[in-house]
């Protein structure tokens, strides 16, 4: 095909993109991210409010890490005060970084953890283990109750997996394409905690 340099390539050009804009939209899937996330399980103890939670992921995500597809898993933990007219206050949250990578050919496991202060890398002989270091949270403490004054509260959990890196140009030309794999969240139910100052 010749392309006539001397009309109006700018609107060529747009139209390429916007065709590859709306083709793209059809091949994308939407959202129907089969993981789930466990609980999340909101308690005082201790004087402190702690948090139980997890992931469990789908047979695609399953499927891409015993290929080798490493992906990147980040849990966002809030607290937040109910208000009966006013919207929810956030309190207190707390963020994990997990990454789980797979070596298909050595069938060796990796996995790190960041809460922000804390890297911790470990490897793992079975791929079951890895899963459940990285995906589960347990008595995750958040705040001391002694901050918190007399009230309802619930806490909120919201986990995002990152798509695998696109090669440089097709992120470019496809600017609109989402960087996450997926973005779940749930609300615990509400607990009564604090103290009167």
């Amino acid at each position: 095909m010749k392309i006539n340099f001397s009309g109006d390539v700018k609107s060529y050009m747009a139209r390429i993109i916007l065709s590859l804009a709306l083709s793209s939209l059809f091949l994308m899937p939407l959202n129907a991210s089969g993981a789930e996330i466990i609980g999340p399980d909101a308690r005082v103890m201790n004087d402190e409010i702690v948090v139980s939670t997890g992931l469990t992921l789908d047979e695609k995500n399953i499927s891409d890490l015993k290929n080798g597809i490493s992906k990147e898993i980040t849990f966002h933990i809030d607290l937040f005060r109910v208000w009966r007219w006013w919207a929810d206050e956030f309190i207190a949250g707390k963020k994990i970084v997990t990454t789980l990578r797979c070596d298909p050919i050595k069938e060796e496991y990796t996995a790190t953890s960041f809460d922000g202060a804390t890297l911790i890398k470990k490897r793992f002989k079975r791929f079951d283990s890895m899963l459940d270091w990285t995906l589960t949270i347990n008595d995750l403490k958040l705040i001391n109750v002694k901050e918190l004054q007399t009230s309802d509260y619930y806490v909120k959990v919201t986990v995002e997996s990152r798509l695998r890196q696109l090669p440089p140009i097709i992120g470019y030309l496809l600017f609109f394409v989402p960087e996450k794999d997926f973005k779940l969240s749930k609300d615990s139910p509400s607990l009564a905690a604090g103290s009167e100052k």
